[in-house]
């Protein structure tokens, strides 16, 4: 166990009775007896305390195209500081970043080159970026690192961005909102079972998570993983689109992912999403009346492109991470019609 000055005590929690925590920076609401930590392995009791263990501690940090996250909508074309820290409050069977998100949260020592906010955003500039990315892991779980960023990100002009599963408690939604110009939240499935079976989690949280940012005016796309036999029915992405279209807004982009179980944490033996299944999400979020859908992980489909809402000409196309603008500034070189896009 390190000491409690290198660590930063956690933003969120309460102490309860005989040196007992509550933690309350995520939906699970942890109670952490005395030198254990919750569920995200990243928040440790010591002597009554909460410390976050992963502050200042990079696993991962990478510039990347924005359009990895995925983010279509926002600053398109432009790249973005990714960065990590150790832990994540899930335990996805289907998790691609299984070594940074769930190995690390019982060792000792925590890994990750340290790295401090100025650092951080100093990266950012010298790179030349608009924008920092909270990725690769779940940034609720490096809330205190996130934010001390992302106030300095703020103060220089950058914008903030964050690839979250949305599983937060509302009191670090409020925190982080704020400071948030863009996100892209999972909603992995529409049912409580399979939040439950597959992520150790709920779904109203998430969906909560994402209300807020909506009505708070944070840019919003969401991603569903198509996971075979489990998420992938039409019954779901009729249940998904609908949330989506009623309560975020039909311009709210919907991105729908080919699972691969050669790269997934527990589910090597799914073989991966067939491309119909993926060509039928993406028909049933256009009939639900979403404007924007694009299916992902499969280079060379047309669903991968952004095309005009109301008269369907070609207005952005798309060949993995590359992409050729044929918008003017953000309107249909045909019709005029808005395409919901956030330029720099």
């Amino acid at each position: 166990m390190l000491e409690s000055s290198q660590m930063k005590e956690v933003l969120l929690y309460k102490k309860l009775e005989r040196e007992n925590i509550q933690c309350l920076t995520c939906a699970h609401g942890c109670f952490v007896l005395p030198g254990k930590r919750g569920i995200c392995g990243m928040r440790e009791n010591i002597d009554g305390h909460l410390f976050v263990l992963n502050y200042g501690k990079a696993v991962a940090c990478n510039i990347d195209p924005i359009e990895k996250k995925p983010l279509f909508h926002f600053l398109p074309g432009t790249s973005s500081l990714s960065i990590a820290a150790a832990g994540c409050n899930l335990i996805c069977s289907n998790c691609q970043n299984y070594d940074l998100s769930q190995g690390c949260k019982t060792l000792t020592e925590v890994p990750g080159k340290e790295m401090t906010p100025e650092e951080v955003v100093k990266m950012a500039l010298k790179n030349k970026v608009p924008s920092i990315s909270y990725t690769y892991t779940e940034p609720t779980v490096f809330l205190e690192y996130a934010l001390d960023i992302m106030k300095l990100a703020k103060k220089v002009g950058l914008k903030n961005v964050w690839v979250s599963n949305g599983f937060m408690s509302k009191e670090s939604a409020e925190l982080v909102i704020p400071l948030l110009d863009a996100a892209n939240i999972d909603i992995k499935g529409f049912t409580e079972e399979f939040y439950r079976q597959n992520c150790g989690a709920h779904l109203e949280p998430v969906l909560e998570t994402c209300k807020m940012m909506k009505k708070a005016g944070v840019w919003l796309e969401i991603t569903t993983l198509a996971i075979p036999k489990k998420s992938d029915s039409p019954e779901m992405f009729k249940k998904i689109a609908k949330f989506i279209k009623r309560e975020l807004g039909e311009e709210t982009p919907w991105h729908i992912s080919q699972f691969s179980g050669a790269i997934s944490w527990k589910l090597q033996n799914l073989p991966d999403t067939p491309i119909k299944n993926l060509k039928s999400a993406y028909k049933i979020g256009k009939d639900a009346g979403l404007k924007y859908v694009y299916t992902g992980n499969i280079p060379g489909l047309d669903s991968e492109n952004t095309f005009c809402p109301k008269c369907n000409e070609l207005c952005i196309q798309r060949a993995g991470y590359k992409i050729s603008d044929l918008s003017q500034n953000g309107e249909c070189p045909k019709c005029k019609t808005k395409l919901n896009i956030i330029y720099k």
